[in-house]
């Protein structure tokens, strides 16, 4: 459960800080021998490659979220959407002729969908297991098909351990008690189930609106910390 929410608070550092951070908004999308060239550095191990990847397509995310805006909060949307194009480009074969903006399109619009099913039945997200995008020949890629072996995972679960030690000693060092709690509560970095905005604003007896201003300033905070050191 902490694993899940942990990726749901680091996609919207990204989504949130490549906002901010560009004058016309999201970057512009990459010409198809920029974005092969990407996936080449990818698999050679360039984190910024992926990267690159994630940020100059996060206007699709924006531009599908825009369908779903009557059924959820922007933000939830929005974060649940940049996991599936996560996803997507961790799984895209870009030896195929399908489009990437294809592809993760399909990923993006299941990860919104389940979300949005979830929500109605007041249960709680899919287990990241069945979790599936759907590939160029129509059939469901399920997400244990295209995951890291059991040895890559473990690295990946012990990495993850120590970016979320890192987050806790930047929110200790940077925001104040009430701030911290709100984005424990917000992603729950404590192990409990991540709340919607107005699940906290009720919790705490505060508005949405300040939830939602604390979020982006905290978010913000942390980012630029983690771009200050670049070792973890």
């Amino acid at each position: 459960m902490v694993f899940e929410s942990f990726s749901y608070f680091m996609s919207r550092i990204c989504l949130f800080s490549n906002y901010v951070q560009t004058a016309n908004g999201f970057p512009k999308p990459l010409s198809p021998e920029e974005e092969r060239e990407a996936f080449e550095k990818m698999k050679q191990g360039d984190e910024s490659a992926r990267e690159k990847l994630i940020s100059h397509n996060l206007r699709l995310v924006a531009h599908i979220v825009k369908r779903y805006t009557y059924s959820l909060e922007a933000d939830d949307l929005l974060s649940v959407g940049t996991i599936g194009l996560i996803k997507a480009i961790d799984s895209f074969d870009y030896s195929k002729k399908v489009q990437l903006s294809t592809y993760a399109a399909r990923c993006i619009n299941n990860e919104i969908l389940m979300l949005i099913r979830a929500n109605k039945k007041h249960r709680n997200v899919v287990s990241l297991n069945s979790l599936t995008c759907n590939s160029d020949d129509d059939k469901d890629l399920e997400l244990k098909d295209v995951l890291a072996s059991d040895e890559e995972e473990i690295f990946e679960q012990v990495e993850n351990k120590l970016l979320l030690q890192k987050i806790k000693s930047i929110m200790q060092r940077k925001l104040d008690k009430r701030e911290q709690e709100i984005i424990k509560l917000r992603y729950g970095l404590s192990g409990d189930k991540a709340m919607t905005q107005k699940e906290v604003a009720e919790r705490l007896g505060i508005s949405r609106s300040y939830i939602s201003r604390i979020e982006n300033k905290t978010l913000k905070e942390i980012r630029e910390e983690f771009e200050k050191d670049k070792t973890y």
